[in-house]
């Protein structure tokens, strides 16, 4: 049996959503610390608090993205906990490197490492028993920022063949409609594909002009956001021969 606790960071913005979600997942005295955030003494201290009932076995890390790995280093030497993910990264240097498929124990629980690259490079989802925390894969709040779309797409459809009753995101409250969030999130990005290909199609040959056509009810401060998902796309439908891009410019081949 595990319990979850959330502990939130003060650093709400309109890519963070109302601010990261660090995990405290305990079992029979035992704990690890998902995703501690960033390096607030605040935040940190209040991390250590929570977790004052339990020996804290690993502080896991599910990307190095500045909202989400630079506080593991310091809570480590707060805690002793040993640091764990994908490699190290901007203020981050894991004590252990963490493989696809590889377990990690805690007490007498295992955390399944899911690679889940897409959000970046070095994304990684946790699975203990039916739970997933999903770091910035799947997001309760905000958009989620997308690299490699094809690698997202992918990775998408992984978890979706997990046994899944809970998703605890990096940011926002959990979901406990695991597939039907999952499937969602597919349809989704297809549907974003399918009117960006759309507007190529009628002629919008530039993309900043996708971006105004495609995303036209999106808040100004999530336009960069925007942007960096309509290249994400292009750059995957041009890998499967849809798009021709050259530079800024886009066409039909």
């Amino acid at each position: 049996m595990i319990r979850v606790s959330r502990i939130l960071a003060p650093n709400p913005g309109p890519f963070t959503g109302n601010g990261t979600n660090t995990y405290l997942v305990d079992s029979d005295g035992h704990a690890v610390v998902i995703d501690p955030g960033p390096n607030d003494d605040g935040h940190l201290a209040a991390i250590v608090d929570a977790a004052k009932p339990f020996t804290v076995d690993f502080i896991l890390v599910t990307h190095t993205h500045e909202d989400h790995a630079p506080g593991a280093n310091p809570l480590s030497e707060r805690m002793g906990a040993a640091t764990a993910g994908f490699g190290p990264g901007p203020e981050f240097k894991p004590d252990r490197i963490l493989a696809d498929n590889e377990v990690v124990r805690f007490g007498a629980c295992e955390v399944h490492v899911v690679a889940t690259p897409g959000h970046s490079a070095d994304h990684l989802c946790y699975q203990i028993g039916t739970a997933l925390f999903t770091g910035d894969h799947i997001m309760g709040e905000s958009s989620v920022f997308v690299e490699d779309m094809t690698s997202y797409m992918a990775s998408l459809r992984r978890i979706q063949r997990l046994a899944l009753d809970t998703l605890y995101p990096g940011h926002g409250p959990a979901m406990d409609d695991p597939q039907s969030v999952i499937a969602g999130y597919i349809e989704h990005r297809l549907e974003r594909e399918q009117q960006i290909l759309d507007a190529v199609r009628a002629g919008v040959s530039r993309i900043d002009g996708i971006v105004d056509r495609v995303y036209d009810q999106v808040a100004p401060d999530l336009r960069p956001l925007a942007a960096i998902a309509t290249r994400a796309h292009l750059s995957k439908l041009m890998s499967e021969g849809k798009v021709i891009v050259d530079g800024e410019q886009v066409t039909v081949p």
